[in-house]
């Protein structure tokens, strides 16, 4: 690797901030100004000392003279969204009205077009709020005095369109956010409890997805098998999303779970889900995998139904590619038909991985380039517990802003 400094290395990026054209501040997720533009100085009217570390709402607070002042507030909501989801927030025409500098208790009326934007850290959190602001008053006052009424009550239309615009998207994000706060809750309610996992040597993770408004059809299921000591593992997913796809996800785990305890196999098992998903509105497409291990005779016995494969990591580091047996998805088949299987042996301190397709599969490149880094990161950690072997994929899998698709993984040490 060459020692010579890239061409970024002389640049004065602080010295570039403040000549920035526009009117930009950087805030920390407090809302407290980290820093700002020279033109923001500028175009506000203050000193940086007036700005730089102090509370944003107590720099430019709400004019009291106006009867129903919503600048504040619509800002304050559009930067707890940057916080909470890590995406940009562009917001529509604002009138935020400023004291005048040297004049206390004297407001102008101002109008703004802001845009805030995330600057993630190297934990995947929001570090910093860049606030972009274009200021469109002298426009606004411009056009109502070149071409009289008419321009001013069509500027008046807008403003007042932009702004109910902007209350419906805020009342439509709250039902969305109750929607998938509820659909989390039935979610976790459905899957396995702390103590059935503990009891099975496994670990299990749940991410929803970053920036989503609802939550998805993920699930994983263990399960205790008659004769001797056999346990169930099995993973699915639901396509959909919010409290139908909880609602199906529940119905197919559950059946699932039924079905594996009776069962000879786990494609006999998949058969009877396979049959049940036929007539349960909402499961088309989903696909489940399971496994059926035999902890007394060292084998590992599976199917899966359109699932992303299972990884079994062998204590030499060997990492089995489990994908001998896979079908197409729950009712994907007018008549379900006899499902493959397939089997396999391990010795004691192998680690068997189950995962949905959030964990592996990224939309800029090919799902084998994903399957190669599960393996990868599976193999250099399988000396660490179920635990932090299941935190430690994560890591490494999941984007640092978080995942676009829910993710579920269970890790199980045999």
């Amino acid at each position: 690797m060459s020692d010579t400094p890239s061409d970024t290395d002389s640049i004065d990026y602080p010295a570039v901030f403040q000549a920035l054209p526009g009117m930009v501040a950087l805030i920390t997720p407090d809302l407290v100004y980290a820093d700002v533009n020279e033109e923001f100085l500028r175009m506000a009217g203050r000193r940086r000392e007036e700005v730089v570390g102090h509370f944003l709402f107590d720099v430019f607070p709400d004019n009291p003279n106006e009867s129903s002042p919503t600048g504040m507030r619509n800002l304050a909501a559009s930067l707890r969204r940057v916080v909470e989801t890590g995406e940009r927030d562009s917001m529509a025409l604002q009138r935020y009205d400023v004291e005048v500098p040297g004049l206390p208790g004297v407001w102008e009326e101002r109008y703004w077009s802001p845009c805030n934007a995330p600057v993630l850290g190297a934990d995947g959190k929001v570090e910093l709020l860049v606030h972009r602001v274009e200021e469109v008053t002298e426009l606004i006052r411009a056009r109502g005095g070149a071409s009289g009424d008419r321009d001013r009550v069509l500027e008046a239309e807008l403003y007042t369109r932009a702004r109910e615009l902007q209350e419906v998207n805020e009342r439509l994000r709250r039902a969305q956010a109750r929607d998938r706060e509820v659909a989390l809750a039935l979610q976790e309610a459905m899957l396995p409890t702390g103590r059935q996992t503990l009891r099975h040597g496994a670990a299990v993770r749940y991410r929803p997805a970053v920036g989503a408004l609802h939550v998805c059809g993920d699930w994983y299921d263990l399960v205790d098998l008659v004769g001797g000591h056999r346990v169930g593992v099995s993973v699915g997913d639901v396509v959909g999303h919010g409290l139908a796809a909880a609602g199906v996800m529940g119905q197919l785990r559950s059946a699932l779970s039924a079905a594996s305890r009776v069962a000879e196999g786990p494609a006999q098992a998949l058969d009877v889900l396979g049959r049940y998903a036929h007539v349960v509105d909402g499961a088309e497409s989903a696909t489940a995998v399971t496994t059926f291990i035999d902890l007394d005779h060292g084998t590992l016995t599976y199917s899966s139904a359109g699932h992303p494969p299972p990884m079994l990591v062998h204590p030499d580091g060997r990492v089995e590619c489990l994908d001998k047996a896979t079908d197409p998805p729950l009712d994907a088949r007018p008549e379900p038909t006899r499902r493959p299987q397939a089997a396999t042996t391990f010795t004691s301190g192998a680690t068997l991985a189950l995962y949905t397709d959030g964990l592996v599969e990224r939309r800029s490149e090919d799902i084998d380039t994903g399957l190669a880094r599960l393996a990868d990161s599976l193999a250099r950690h399988r000396g660490d517990d179920p635990e932090t072997l299941a935190d430690a994929v994560l890591l490494e899998l999941l984007p640092p802003g978080g995942a676009t698709d829910d993710t579920a993984l269970v890790i199980v040490r045999l």
